[in-house]
């Protein structure tokens, strides 16, 4: 390992002490060994204190810390990314894990291949509370390289996170520095995604690399309660599309502008009657939408949203069939972590 690595893997945890090891296991396992990983609990309560104290004797690479007092879910993230000394940068969170002994070298050469790129993403798959594969996420679709403004583009139509969780993507650290936001808490990884994308593009791979875990306990599933996402979707909107369309020539068009600010209405306007404070974002979106242009988008909506969803679910039998019979090796592995001292680490 060069005296600045390559990769500066970082797990963000708290109280995930029960799945902490398959996730550091991942990481040791992997045929690329130009990394450090820097573990960073945020004041567990639970055995995880033990765990990465007995993984740091195992590994020079491996930075322990433990804070003492409770920083927070954004902070402890960012506190990580201040420590990074690697040129790229992957997050991996206590209870995800890697899916593949390349998972790390695939990324970097993607990166490494294409400078003009921002970031590199892969599918993942998912999984449960007992570490079982239950499905593959693949919104992307395409391999290669998506143009920044299309993304984005699409994640605001569609008013989801396409690119997904911060343990699916490698950047450029030096792009990066800025952190995630702060204020935010439902979509913060989305936003540091088009702050990101505004400088780059992205790449992508659809080989499940990394194995998004889905749990009750998970924070996206507590953020999800507070609904605080519509209101930070709108936000994001406001500052990302003056930046795209403005543009020369813009990344994205004007009517794909006017698509988007409709879908942001339409979501909004399902949630007002329970959210009295979504109202000063859905007049506002209004305002930016004239009686004609809505009636428009209203159509086009209609038209397309059948289309879409039908799509949408021959899409995931087809990736349900692909992950019993495409990715054998990747289940061992995966299934392999859940007994480490069952399986030999790769050196």
């Amino acid at each position: 390992m060069s005296a600045v690595p390559k990769v500066s893997v970082l797990i963000p945890t708290y109280n995930y002490g029960r799945y902490l090891p398959e996730a550091i296991e991942s990481v040791l396992r992997q045929d690329f060994g130009d990394f450090e990983l820097i573990v960073s609990d945020d004041c567990s309560t639970d055995d995880t204190t033990r765990i990465l104290q007995d993984y740091a004797t195992r590994d020079p690479r491996i930075r322990v810390h433990i804070h003492k007092q409770n920083l927070g879910m954004v902070a402890n993230w960012n506190w990580c990314l201040q420590q990074a000394r690697g040129e790229y940068i992957r997050y991996l969170f206590g209870d995800d894990c890697l899916a593949t002994p390349h998972a790390l070298g695939r990324m970097v050469a993607l990166l490494d291949a294409h400078p003009e790129a921002a970031l590199a993403v892969s599918a993942r798959f998912t999984i449960d509370e007992h570490s079982t594969v239950t499905g593959i996420w693949d919104e992307l679709k395409t391999e290669g390289i998506h143009k920044s403004g299309t993304i984005i583009a699409r994640c605001l139509i569609e008013s989801h996170n396409l690119i997904g969780e911060p343990s699916v993507v490698l950047f450029r650290r030096a792009q990066g520095l800025r952190g995630f936001a702060s204020n935010l808490r439902q979509i913060v990884d989305l936003e540091m995604w088009f702050h990101l994308l505004i400088q780059g593009d992205a790449l992508y791979t659809p080989e499940p690399l990394c194995c998004f875990r889905l749990h009750s306990g998970q924070q996206t599933a507590v953020n999800r309660t507070t609904k605080a996402g519509y209101l930070e979707m709108v936000g994001i909107l406001r500052e990302y599309l003056p930046q795209l369309t403005s543009r020369k020539p813009p990344s994205i068009s004007p009517l794909t502008v006017k698509k988007i600010l409709f879908r942001a209405l339409v979501h909004l306007e399902n949630k007002e009657g329970s959210q009295p404070n979504l109202s000063a974002e859905v007049e506002w979106l209004r305002n930016q939408l004239p009686a004609l242009t809505r009636m428009f988008c209203w159509l086009d909506y209609r038209l397309k949203r059948p289309i879409e969803n039908l799509r949408r679910s021959v899409r995931k039998r087809i990736l349900r069939r692909k992950m019993r019979h495409a990715y054998p090796t990747h289940l061992a592995f995966v299934k392999a972590l859940r007994n480490p001292s069952q399986a030999s680490r790769t050196p």
